[in-house]
């Protein structure tokens, strides 16, 4: 493989935001905060969902599964771009960018998958509430969640090596800050036609497809809420839904904006914001969308805090 990519053996050199050296101090700092906010965020989902037994629900399994991958995500891009932004060395290795190629991909393949997931556990419990545990045993939620992170991974596996594989005669200079597919497609030196059609078909099935079967699962949802006749009921109906519903709009409009359109007509100004917004923002977000809009949540929160400040006083 080295062979192949000449020189890539000493690695690639990210650009980042170094065309733009005014804003790399101010960047750092909105980027430190939000990831140490973000793994806060998420860290506490992920407690939450093992401490409190009132949260060893499907939903919460789904959730805290949820909570690990933006987890990854952000330690995956984010250290790296924290160094680049304040150190002089801007290199990655070729180790390393492959790394990140392969568990960003994995992560946000696995994240599509789940998020469907997800629709599918609220239309059960919405739509058939009698028959939630039954439908969502703990024995098809293990097999749910497998399948997400398989299906996500084993796509990752393909795409990570046919891109990687790609003759770059020399070229190492990453403009951006992450390696990504459309980057890295960017810097081959031989026909990639086929690859992009390919990633587009990929990117269709786990986008399109996804996001096909949460608006059906909504759907469904939107038609049984309809139907209860109690203004209460509604609003509780609908507020299982719209945490969920929310981070599907923007983890799907983000990706969707990313993927669904051939690396030629990039800008790269503007994909390095939406890339920001995914690997930064979306895992920040989902914590406070789930707290701010969850009862259960908030009440197990509120359960720990005083658990904790009474053990301090005792």
């Amino acid at each position: 493989m080295e062979r192949a990519n000449g020189s890539t053996s000493s690695g690639f050199l990210l650009l980042g935001f170094s065309d733009r050296p005014q804003l790399e101090t101010p960047l750092f700092v909105v980027i430190l905060m939000g990831y140490v906010l973000s793994c806060l965020g998420n860290g506490t989902i992920i407690l939450l969902s093992l401490w409190d037994p009132r949260l060893h629900t499907p939903m919460y399994c789904f959730l805290s599964n949820l909570s690990f991958m933006d987890l990854c995500l952000t330690t995956c891009t984010v250290p790296q771009t924290l160094a680049n932004l304040k150190g002089r060395d801007k290199t990655i290795t070729y180790g390393g960018c492959v790394t990140q190629l392969l568990i960003a991909l994995g992560l946000g393949g696995v994240e599509c998958v789940l998020l469907s997931v997800m629709a599918y556990d609220r239309y059960a419990a919405v739509c058939r509430p009698l028959h939630y545990l039954i439908i969502m045993h703990p024995q098809l939620c293990l097999r749910l969640v497998l399948t997400a992170w398989l299906t996500g991974f084993g796509n990752s596996v393909l795409q990570t090596a046919l891109t990687m594989t790609l003759p770059l005669c020399g070229r190492n200079q990453v403009d951006h800050f992450f390696c990504e597919v459309p980057v890295m497609l960017k810097l081959a030196c031989a026909d990639t036609s086929i690859i992009e059609a390919e990633v587009f078909a990929v990117s269709v099935f786990f986008l399109v497809v996804p996001l096909s079967l949460i608006l059906v699962s909504y759907g469904h949802i939107t038609r049984a809420v309809l139907k209860i006749k109690s203004a209460q009921g509604r609003r509780k109906a609908f507020g299982t839904c719209g945490s969920h519903l929310m981070v599907v709009v923007i983890f799907f409009g983000t990706l969707i904006s990313m993927y669904l359109q051939p690396p030629s007509s990039y800008s790269q100004d503007v994909n390095k914001s939406i890339a920001l917004f995914y690997t930064l923002v979306t895992p920040l977000l989902n914590p406070l969308i789930y707290t701010l809009r969850n009862k259960e949540v908030k009440g197990a929160l509120r359960t720990l805090v005083r658990g904790t400040t009474g053990s301090r006083g005792s």
